[in-house]
């Protein structure tokens, strides 16, 4: 589990509402109104519901595990993987590589080395990989899109009860003890829809955002080494061209755990 999110959706959520209302004079018993939750979060959720279809949506729980998972993805040992593929191809041939395919938990790499030792045309594995790679964008782009949609519509509900809420006091404006509990009751909605769009859906897409671009980086990585390895190029050259879509700190770490000084 990823706690950083959990701690800041938890303690963000208790800051937000529970310090800040009490420490400014608040009851937080003021700041729950059905109605308000029926507009911003009831509002939202059917607005969700109809932009996006059915299929789409089942998908928003495992999309949402991505967040708090604590997914590592680790390009370096990715690249040392590969080098070491190239130093067996050399000595062996690709056929030997057939053996340690079962070793590779990564499902798009084992793909890959597979069309390698199959004998598969340089152009068509570097097809068939990248339009993999591009409906894992596409897939991922859905379902951050979901969240960014949850951050737009939320304040817009939000301003939607306020306006309702305004409406309803100056029908009753007549009323003057009335006007300041019916503009605090409007302005709620806005309350709540700042805080699902700031504190949860704005979040959960921009880690949704940095999530795919690890993903990414780790599969061009791949592509690129398993190309070079059926091209059989030095797995020194394999390791320079692939250090370098990395971070220099992670370069030479790199170097320093394949043993070069």
């Amino acid at each position: 589990m990823d706690l950083f999110t959990v701690i800041g959706a938890i303690v963000g959520f208790f800051m937000v509402t529970f310090i800040g209302i009490t420490l400014g004079g608040g009851n937080l018993i003021e700041f729950f109104d059905p109605a308000s939750v029926a507009i911003t979060i009831g509002g939202t959720l059917c607005a969700i519901l109809i932009s996006f279809p059915a299929g789409t949506l089942k998908t928003i729980g495992k999309v949402f595990s991505k967040v708090v998972k604590d997914i590592k993805v680790n390009p370096k040992e990715t690249i040392l993987t590969i080098v070491s593929f190239s130093e067996k191809a050399r000595r062996e041939g690709l056929l030997a590589l057939e053996d340690d395919l079962d070793q590779l938990d990564d499902e798009f790499m084992r793909k890959g080395i597979q069309l390698v030792v199959d004998g598969t045309d340089p152009e068509l594995v570097r097809k068939i990989l990248e339009n993999e790679l591009g409906y894992m964008e596409a897939r991922h782009a859905t379902g951050k899109q979901m969240f960014e949609d949850i951050g737009y519509l939320a304040p817009t509900f939000g301003m939607l009860g306020t306006l309702i809420g305004l409406i309803i006091m100056l029908k009753n404006i007549t009323d003057k003890a009335t006007v300041g509990q019916g503009m605090a009751t409007a302005l709620i909605t806005t309350y709540y829809g700042a805080i699902i769009a700031n504190l949860y859906a704005i979040p959960i897409s921009n880690k949704l955002r940095e999530r795919n671009n690890d993903e990414v980086l780790l599969r061009e990585i791949m592509i690129e080494g398993i190309l070079a390895i059926q091209s059989g190029d030095n797995p020194r050259i394999v390791k320079d061209r692939l250090v370098s879509f990395l971070a220099p700190k992670d370069r030479r770490e790199i170097s320093q755990e394949s043993g070069e000084r």
